[in-house]
């Protein structure tokens, strides 16, 4: 059951090796949409002192799925991640890590945005739809800018396949099958979350950038903030 009922593949990042360290507890969560919550999901939410709330989500999502929290004092940040609507990948037909070195070429300034955003406040909350593509690069790359080990990024990535709940899945893939019957990617957009398109990502921002961190910086992001995000969120 997750620890903030109704919220979808919720989870806290703390515990990830970083080198001989390891990172904090309640700093970094990451999610779905919080449309589900009710009062115990609230309740559960106000539990954990989150200051700031990233939502990566498009306005038609927001509007279609808005955040149940009621009068909880949190600030919630709106940094929409795609340049594009979600519904194009589909039409689109664009693979996992087509959409993911997408997202890193072109919504860049957004992403640096997002690293802002979680840097200047924490406990933060960063959250999609589904807590799986969007949230998935942006918090793969805070990971790695803060120096935590590349497989355990990796496999954090990987869990959210596991957390989605089947009946969601399965009600989810017919609705899209119906519209885009021939999609060869549809599974993986949807419901996937491979650890090689993780991986292939971080690789292809290591050989271009040098290291995730030097992307960040590349894009418009302090180094200062970089520094201090480490010290946030990995325990020495």
């Amino acid at each position: 059951m997750s620890i903030v009922p109704g919220a979808l593949n919720f989870r806290d990042v703390g515990g990830l090796p970083a080198g001989a360290s390891r990172t904090r507890q309640n700093v970094l969560f990451r999610s779905g949409h919080l449309a589900g919550l009710g009062d115990d999901g609230r309740r559960a939410l106000a539990g954990l002192g989150i200051r700031r709330i990233v939502d990566l989500r498009a306005d038609e999502e927001v509007a279609s799925e808005p955040s149940r929290l009621a009068d909880l004092d949190i600030e919630t940040v709106r940094i929409p991640l795609f340049l594009g609507s979600a519904a194009s990948f589909f039409v689109d037909d664009l693979s996992l890590g087509e959409m993911y070195r997408g997202l890193v070429d072109d919504s860049a300034d957004r992403l640096v945005a997002a690293a802002r955003a979680v840097v200047s406040a924490q406990p933060v909350l960063v959250h999609c739809s589904v807590g799986k593509d969007r949230t998935g690069v942006t918090v793969g790359l805070l990971l790695a800018a803060a120096g935590v080990d590349e497989e355990a990024i990796i496999d954090d990535y990987a869990r959210t396949e596991a957390m989605l709940p089947p009946e969601r899945n399965a009600r989810v893939l017919a609705y899209l099958r119906a519209i885009h019957p021939h999609a060869r990617h549809l599974d993986d957009l949807a419901t996937r979350s491979p650890a090689s398109v993780m991986r292939d990502l971080l690789i292809s921002v290591r050989e271009r950038y040098g290291s995730a961190a030097g992307y960040l910086r590349a894009h418009g992001l302090d180094a200062a903030d970089i520094d201090r995000w480490e010290d946030a969120l990995i325990a020495r």
